[in-house]
């Protein structure tokens, strides 16, 4: 029997520019299945990043819904939604979003220690999985922008979530480095059946999913 980690039900959101609105989301409907590798796929301007910050409890929704696992994250408080974002959701960005002055290690270590636990053994075995084994003592500032983005996936790992988001991981990586970023995603949807929401517009990538939804103009198509 399928199990829906993530349901998105009506979702509509929109920004205001000075005295007009703009709506970047008009009323997405998905579900996500455990264990599935979605990727959202859409040309820039689509409305795919606002959607994943929506979904990943970052940005809240004008109106709708989304339920982590049965749960509204947007009727939670915001501290609830916190600990959520912290231990429940995983999140890979494309420009990384390391602590500078922090060691590979330690920030692979940063969520955990967040969450009042302690990982240094778990962040050593993710960071030797994902081939950084002798970069663990180094700093952002040391590593190739490939390395960065291992170490950002490492991290989202760490606290074990029910649900990975990345948002254009592959953005700011050559050809082989993203090749390679993108295979470390498939391996680990396949052997550890990590739940993951992908966000790109490369086609070439979300052939290698499970399923492609397809966003233009702020709506699935």
């Amino acid at each position: 029997m399928s199990e829906k980690v993530l349901i998105a039900q009506d979702v509509h959101k929109a920004f205001s520019l000075g005295e007009t609105s703009l709506e970047v989301l008009k009323g997405i409907n998905l579900e996500v299945e455990k264990g599935e590798l979605v990727t959202l796929l859409g040309p820039s301007g689509a409305g795919k990043s606002t959607l994943l910050n929506v979904l990943g409890g970052i940005s809240c929704p004008t109106f709708g819904n989304v339920y982590l696992n049965g749960s509204d994250l947007y009727q939670m408080t915001d501290s609830d939604l916190s600990v959520v974002r912290n231990q429940k959701i995983g999140f890979v960005f494309q420009f990384y979003n390391l602590m500078p002055d922090f060691t590979a290690l330690e920030n692979v270590m940063l969520p955990a220690f967040i969450a009042g636990k302690d990982a240094a053994e778990r962040a050593k075995e993710l960071l030797n999985e994902l081939g950084l084994g002798s970069r663990m003592q180094h700093r952002p500032g040391e590593l190739s922008g490939g390395e960065q983005q291992r170490v950002g996936l490492a991290r989202a790992l760490i606290n074990n979530p029910d649900i990975l988001l990345a948002d254009e991981p592959t953005g700011n990586l050559d050809t082989e480095n993203a090749n390679l970023l993108i295979e470390l995603f498939v391996r680990i949807n396949l052997t550890k059946k990590q739940t993951i929401v992908l966000v790109t517009h490369n086609m070439e990538f979300a052939r290698l999913s499970k399923r492609i939804i397809e966003m233009r103009d702020g709506k699935v198509v």
